[in-house]
């Protein structure tokens, strides 16, 4: 959307490059959680995070069908992802919830601003595998906010991903070098690499915050609410705060940062523009929605590990925009000598990942061997499967427990002196007496 044109409040073709209103359309995104959230409350529709009466849908704790040593990595495929064990969101949200959740929104506004910012000086490809550093600044979080213990594997992984991080944002800075004869655009590469890190650290700060709120005990917030009120906190804040603030603060967009007024001249020309906005407007729903339920079904760090995954599909959309759809317009991401960099990141990246999910199905375990770079922590994976096996001992014998309750409380009501002598004889333990 970024490289469309249209016409100008001055009457000339100028590109919509509009990060702030970009922002705005994602929160704008976002407020469509809230109909859902009334809508699934109204015609009391199963989801995640919600019960209606008897009905639960429980929250996953981190137990013997998913991480049952509360690791944080993915079981195996034949694991319920929703454990039976698991503890359904109860009570109503206070009203001061709603305003606390104004706290999330910010820490999104200031990430997507941030990101959209640094986006004007990087390949989108580069965004999206520099966004991956977040997972860096949510796992420390994680560990020393959260006070949720990790690994030194999920450390190694975590390393790994700071290494592909730093692959790519080298792949920006070479191919900025290459097309320039100054270091002007080689330093805007740099500047557009800092802001999406430092959009990194925000997101990683709302991340661990909406890991909060939704596992907070009596008030936790459900998923679609937490999405709704954050977008309607980012909404007011983009129209009462941060437009007034880009308006006048000075900029190349006729005097200001950022115009609203040419913005809207600049959507209104262009009919192509409100296409890719609702289309836009649809996919960040659905992103944010899924975002979050990965957050509320896992944890956090899920979160980030997943949304490092996004730049493999919008890498190979790139290319294929660039030599298959558009290849006279110039849209989409071409290849250069440096692009082998970028895609050697990605496997790093791939690798991280997998270390990380150890020693689930599918993951990479360190055991000295040459891929693990002579790194042996055995140790760990076996007490993670010693933990799983006394979480699953746990949960048969409570499971034996509870059986043999209900059998006991059913035996103990059938001869209960307070049932009538009609029903015990219908019952065949006693016979009426006449």
């Amino acid at each position: 959307m970024m490289e469309l044109h249209s016409i100008s409040i001055d009457g000339n073709i100028e590109q919509f490059s509009k990060p702030i209103f970009q922002t705005f359309g994602m929160f704008v995104g976002m407020l469509f959680g809230l109909v859902m959230h009334w809508i699934v409350l109204i015609f009391k529709i199963p989801f995640p995070g919600y019960e209606h009466g008897s009905q639960e849908y429980p929250r996953v704790e981190m137990t013997s069908s998913t991480t049952k040593t509360q690791y944080g990595a993915v079981d195996s495929e034949e694991a319920p992802l929703v454990s039976q064990t698991s503890k359904p969101i109860n009570g109503k949200t206070p009203l001061w919830m709603y305003f606390f959740l104004a706290i999330p929104s910010i820490f999104d506004l200031a990430a997507t601003a941030l990101c959209m910012m640094g986006l004007r000086y990087l390949d989108v490809s580069i965004y999206q595998l520099l966004r991956g550093s977040g997972i860096i600044f949510v796992a420390l979080m994680k560990q020393h906010v959260l006070g949720d213990y990790l690994y030194k594997f999920q450390w190694f992984g975590v390393f790994w991903n700071v290494v592909s991080v730093i692959l790519v944002g080298s792949t920006a800075i070479l191919n900025s070098g290459e097309n320039s004869q100054s270091n002007a655009e080689a330093g805007e590469a740099l500047l557009g690499i800092v802001l999406v890190m430092l959009g990194a650290f925000v997101q990683a700060l709302q991340f661990v915050f909406e890991e909060k709120v939704m596992t907070m005990d009596e008030i936790a917030v459900p998923p679609l609410l937490l999405i709704g009120m954050e977008g309607l906190w980012g909404t007011l804040l983009c129209l009462f705060v941060v437009y007034p603030l880009v308006y006048y603060l000075p900029g190349d967009d006729h005097g200001s940062y950022e115009d609203p007024f040419n913005t809207y001249q600049l959507f209104k020309n262009s009919s192509t523009i409100q296409l890719a906005f609702m289309i836009y407007f649809f996919a960040i729903f659905g992103y944010n929605l899924f975002a979050v339920l990965v957050t509320f079904v896992l944890n956090s760090i899920w979160h980030a590990i997943l949304d490092n995954f996004r730049p493999i599909t919008v890498w190979l959309s790139d290319l294929m925009i660039f030599y298959v759809i558009s290849k006279s317009h110039g849209y989409g991401e071409p290849w250069t000598q440096y692009s082998v960099i970028q895609l050697f990141g990605m496997l790093v990246l791939l690798y991280g990942t997998a270390v990380y999910n150890a020693p689930n199905a599918g993951s990479i375990k360190l055991r000295g061997e040459w891929f693990s770079f002579c790194v042996d922590l055995s140790n760990e994976y076996e007490e993670i499967e010693l933990s799983e096996q006394e979480a699953e001992a746990d949960a048969d014998w409570d499971a034996k427990v509870l059986s043999f309750q209900k059998r006991r409380a059913s035996s103990l009501a059938e001869h209960s002196p307070h049932i009538s002598i009609h029903t015990q004889a219908l019952r065949g333990l006693a016979s009426p007496k006449i």
